[in-house]
């Protein structure tokens, strides 16, 4: 199905108004799919961006829908350092005459992408439109990983309509049933009841409260190296830095750790989308959240951009291997280092039930850290919660 049925094009007016006076601005520089132009050719694109103005199932934060041309417009005046990266901007999905409409056409268009290996970056809207993102997945036959950067779980109450207040349920109760495993990096205790941490343990997830990783940002490295889909709601971010959301709060990440986790999703060799959600203009001051956004994905494209193939496999030369042995425990931790990025990963290639279906899930991203915690006698709470699954 030819996908430009799905999307509205951007208008020359609307291009005219963002101030691009030097000829490698990123809205000078990149393939944009403009009104009165004939839908460009994907191929040879290694990353799209597209909006989506929608927020009939936003929880509460009408007016989120108008993110995406917000962002563009100070996107479009940063700086292209990537003369080897073709991006296009393919516009914005059509509103559906009813929101199923809109997730059938996000379906559509994220399934093309897919296809043609581009990476899209997704402008929202709000959070829900994770779900159908999510559903694009079920017919890769592959078990998939989520991370998401917030400050709440989403959950939902029971029988919740799906919001973006709930779209996490959805995800978890689908069927067939295709997420390994789902992180979540920064939520705040306050907002997070303690039946929903139960949750999250009793379903073997990855949450790591924002106080544990904060002073410490490198520490979401390996959290996000392992992600297929990375959702960011946009409410994680501090008021200050990004006040341009419904639910704002004095406390959360700043810009600056949003741009170097961005930087790790795009160096992320597994990742195959990323979206940014709930951010609301009609709340922003001085443009203040648009340009933390625009900043954001700059640094994805740049990790993009620097990507190195240092992904684990049999019998590679590439790694350094360490064994470390604990007394009682008949199964031996083996670590992994990339020779070359210093990239580290816990080896559970030989103990997986069924290889071909958790292929992709043997090596487990982690830290430095976590090596010299287990040379402690200290086994690290991931290689139980990943054995677990993987047993």
């Amino acid at each position: 199905m030819e996908i430009s049925v799905f999307l509205n094009s951007i208008k020359q007016d609307f291009i005219e108004s963002c101030n691009l006076y030097h000829h490698n601005q990123i809205g000078n520089s990149i393939m944009i799919y403009k009104d009165n132009e004939d839908f460009p050719d994907l191929d040879g694109f290694q990353l799209a961006i597209v909006g989506v103005e929608e927020d009939r199932n936003s929880f509460n934060n009408k007016g989120c829908k108008d993110a995406p041309n917000a962002v563009r417009k100070s996107l479009y005046q940063l700086f292209n350092h990537w003369n080897n990266l073709n991006i296009i901007d393919l516009g914005n999905i059509k509103n559906g005459f009813g929101i199923e409409d809109t997730y059938f056409a996000l379906n559509n268009v994220f399934t093309t992408l897919m296809k043609y290996r581009i990476i899209p970056i997704i402008i929202g809207g709000s959070q829900d439109l994770t779900y159908p993102i999510y559903q694009v997945y079920e017919n890769t036959g592959k078990l998939v990983n989520i991370t998401s950067i917030d400050s709440r779980f989403d959950i939902g109450q029971d029988n919740e309509v799906l919001s973006s207040n709930s779209y996490l349920s959805y995800i978890i109760l689908h069927q067939p049933n295709f997420l390994f495993n789902f992180t979540n990096i920064g939520y705040q205790n306050y907002y997070v009841d303690n039946q929903s941490i139960d949750l999250m343990n009793q379903l073997l997830f990855d949450v790591h409260r924002i106080g544990n990783v904060k002073n410490n940002i490198e520490l979401t490295e390996p959290l996000i190296r392992n992600a297929d889909i990375v959702t960011i709601d946009v409410s994680a971010f501090r008021a200050s830095d990004a006040p341009g959301v419904q639910y704002n709060s004095p406390n959360g990440f700043s810009s600056e750790d949003g741009c170097k986790m961005t930087r790790y999703a795009g160096l992320n060799n597994k990742l195959t989308s990323i979206g940014f959600f709930e951010y609301n203009p009609s709340y922003d001051v001085n443009n203040m959240t648009a340009n933390s956004i625009s900043q954001m994905i700059w640094y994805f494209i740049e990790g993009y951009n620097s990507r190195i193939d240092d992904l684990p496999s049999n019998n590679s030369r590439d790694f350094k291997r360490f064994i470390v042995q604990f007394e009682g425990i008949d199964d031996d931790l083996v670590f992994i280092c990339n020779k070359i990025t210093g990239k580290w990963w816990i080896d559970l290639s030989f103990k997986s039930k069924d290889r071909e279906k958790y292929e992709r899930h043997h090596y487990i991203p982690c830290s430095r850290e976590d090596y010299e915690q287990a040379l402690k006698n200290e086994i690290p709470d991931k290689w139980w919660q990943f054995y677990q699954k993987l047993m």
